[in-house]
């Protein structure tokens, strides 16, 4: 609380901003970003206070519990990429309210605020050159790193679609303002989204999002899919798929064979109106899908994430148990979220396949109440997590 203290009077510190309100939110999510990229290597925390003036003095703000969350929830909601490591929290200073935002600086710079790198630079916030993103990109601690930014030994560049990267992939990851100047080389792009380990070699991430031949490095990366003509494994096969490629691609297919397979039913209102009732709400399926690629550990095996469809119920096996704070006791409740994979999260976020962090099964289980499908039902392992969806009576 001293060091807080000190901090919060420190005018000449550029580890501090402070904030009179939450009017413009964007503002503080800009002095996340900068932080979290930590341009002059401070390696320390930086400290947002809100309900501060810029001399230091009260604002006067009430600090509420809403407040608070939405704060928070900067973290989650995916315009940070990738997600920050911050915390949030309610002080007394002399009397006075305020919130405080800390922001550890990451291991896998540069992060960006909606495509775009926020710095600091002394007292200010800036927008990254290109220069100082080559800067950002070099500075990952390789040791350090989540598996999904390890290097691949045995790739090279030319393991990579780059026409995928450049035609679809960058368009989506940086604001048009910051591509539009861009003069960055091919190898700095790739590496600026983490693509490529700053040895050239690319990473996991790179091979899992433009592979050409993903199952040459990662063999686990694919989803088996099995139709089964009855409720047992036993029971003949109906039908069956091995869908791998790179990410955008698998995720496309795989929402394909969930809709082919999905039955729609067909009843009538008293007024003659067509009610058409699947046997499961697809998006439902989709996030549970979508949530066994993003969180499955890829490190040490060769176990793909499997799907199996019964006649009675759809079973979604994933490889890996729970990670970092998420437990078998506290798994799928709201707020509480962990990523084995947190550069992989961002892409399924700028493909389009993830909206907000951390609500995957709390749509699932509102989409299936709003269908009359029974509740998901999970069994959480130490190395493995199976989610079981009822079919609707």
């Amino acid at each position: 609380m001293q060091e807080l203290r000190l901090m919060l009077w420190d005018l000449e510190s550029d580890l501090v901003e402070r904030k009179a309100s939450l009017s413009d939110p964007d503002r503080v999510r800009q002095a996340i970003c900068a932080y979290a990229n930590d341009l002059p290597d401070h390696r320390r925390q930086g400290v947002i206070f809100v309900g501060a003036n810029d001399d230091g003095s009260c604002a006067g703000l009430s600090i509420t519990d809403d407040l608070l969350l939405r704060l928070a929830q900067m973290r989650d909601d995916g315009k940070i990429q990738p997600i920050p490591s911050i915390s949030v929290k309610k002080i007394e200073v002399d009397g006075c309210s305020m919130a405080v935002v800390a922001v550890k600086p990451s291991l896998a710079p540069p992060v960006r605020l909606n495509g775009v790198t926020w710095i600091r630079v002394g007292p200010r916030r800036a927008i990254a050159t290109p220069e100082e993103e080559k800067i950002l990109a070099e500075r990952r601690r390789s040791r350090d790193l989540p598996f999904d930014l390890h290097s691949v030994p045995s790739a090279t560049i030319r393991d990579l679609d780059l026409d995928i990267f450049e035609r679809e992939y960058l368009r989506l990851a940086i604001a048009p303002e910051i591509l539009a100047q861009n003069t960055r080389s091919m190898d700095d792009k790739l590496k600026a989204l983490r693509f490529l380990a700053p040895n050239g070699q690319p990473t996991v991430l790179g091979i899992l999002v433009l592979g050409t031949d993903v199952l040459r490095f990662i063999p686990g990366a694919y989803i088996q899919f099995l139709r089964f003509e009855g409720e047992k494994l036993t029971d003949p096969i109906r039908d069956q798929k091995m869908i791998d490629g790179p990410l955008q691609q698998l995720l496309l297919r795989i929402d394909e064979v969930l809709q082919v397979n999905n039955s729609v039913s067909t009843s009538l209102t008293s007024h003659h109106m067509e009610i058409q009732s699947p046997e499961y709400p697809l998006p439902a399926l989709q996030q549970l899908a979508r949530n066994a690629v993003l969180h499955r550990i890829y490190e040490g095996t060769n176990s793909p994430v499997r799907i199996y469809w019964f006649s009675d119920r759809i079973e979604i096996h994933s490889p890996g148990g729970p990670f970092g704070q998420v437990t078998s006791e506290n798994f799928g409740q709201a707020g509480i979220t962990d990523y084995r994979n947190p550069h992989l999260a961002e892409a399924m976020r700028v493909l389009g396949y993830v909206q907000r962090f951390g609500l995957g099964i709390q749509i699932a289980r509102q989409q299936l109440d709003a269908n009359g499908n029974p509740p998901p039902e999970f069994l959480i392992e130490q190395n493995h997590i199976l989610a079981t969806v009822w079919r609707r009576p």
